[in-house]
């Protein structure tokens, strides 16, 4: 996996970003016929369409993809998208009509926010409309404006969670990408398996909330209140039960870098998309996806500013490089 910066063909990403405000919104728009499918974790989530991913559903077409801020209420901004494919003739094919199938997810980052604002339909509509391709703009940005990690103290402790991607081309050649956005109850760990971000109390630092978690009850106020969302993209050509298979052997590779993870107070998902354009299998993306979400999830918090006083991990710690 040496291929640097690779990025599946035809992927569009789009940010809407609110830094006074603390909110965002992140729309990926696919290839023509690009089959969807969802993996979803935790006790809390928020989402829309994605019943039409499942298995049992017959659909396989997924025509955008929408991460948003605002909790429940940013779950309204996936009209602008439905409005956008509208216009540019995107959507599942009925014969009368094109209908946009959009699936979205939303993080909760009301606590962040202040409920300053949330996004829109309109805003969703700029995030289409500003759609490029390549790897997007990480950090603290689209979705990912107003995530936190590190929630066992509360916002005493927590530190800014962001939006990350990876990716890579694999033997086979099929290229496989991932966006991550991190809204975590629990600490982002580095690649020995430390804590690079998380919940922290003077004097001691970042808290280990694996094992601090047993013995401290979580000081957050709202039970359910942090999500992380990952969008797995490929080329790979594969079936709507294989990609099934790929998003949940992606959700292992969050699983390896949050911990604690799928807790009742998170509500994790995670998308995966083929477009179908390369010979593959699901074994083999499956396997690099968990990797690169690890990455990308690492990158968000890496990646992180300051929004609204939150701290980044790098200012947690004091560093200065």
């Amino acid at each position: 996996m040496s291929d640097p910066s690779p990025w599946p063909a035809g992927f569009l990403i789009g940010h809407w970003t609110d830094a006074a405000a603390g909110t965002g919104c992140t729309v990926i728009v696919p290839p023509p016929a690009t089959v969807g499918a969802v993996d979803i974790r935790g006790g809390g989530p928020s989402t829309r369409e994605t019943e039409l991913l499942a298995l049992h559903a017959p659909l396989a077409e997924v025509s955008a993809v929408l991460l948003s801020g605002g909790s429940a209420f940013g779950l309204d901004a996936a009209a602008g998208v439905v409005r956008w494919c509208v216009e540019q003739g995107v959507g599942y094919d009925v014969g009368v009509a094109r209908i946009p199938i959009v699936p979205a997810a939303v993080v909760f980052d009301l606590g962040i926010s202040a409920n300053l604002r949330h996004p829109g339909p309109e805003d969703a509509y700029l995030a289409c409309a500003a759609a490029t391709a390549g790897p997007p703009r990480c950090g603290s940005v689209g979705a990912g404006t107003g995530a936190t990690v590190g929630k066992l103290f509360g916002q005493e402790g927590w530190c800014k969670g962001g939006l990350g991607a990876s990716a890579t081309r694999a033997l086979d050649g099929a290229t496989i990408a991932v966006v991550a956005v991190v809204n975590a109850f629990g600490d982002v760990l580095d690649e020995s398996g430390g804590v690079l971000a998380g919940a922290w109390r003077a004097p001691d630092g970042f808290v280990d909330a694996r094992r601090a978690g047993s013995g401290v009850a979580p000081g957050h106020p709202r039970l359910v209140s942090n999500t992380t969302l990952v969008a797995v993209l490929t080329d790979a050509q594969l079936s709507k039960p294989e990609v099934s298979q790929v998003a949940r052997m992606a959700s292992a590779g969050v699983a390896r870098a949050i911990a604690p993870v799928h807790t009742p107070m998170d509500g994790d998902v995670t998308f995966a998309l083929a477009s179908g354009t390369h010979p593959s299998s699901a074994f083999s993306v499956g396997v690099v996806a968990a990797q690169l979400a690890e990455g990308a999830i690492r990158t968000a918090v890496r990646s992180a500013t300051c929004i609204r006083g939150v701290p980044t991990a790098a200012e947690r710690r004091g560093d200065t490089a």
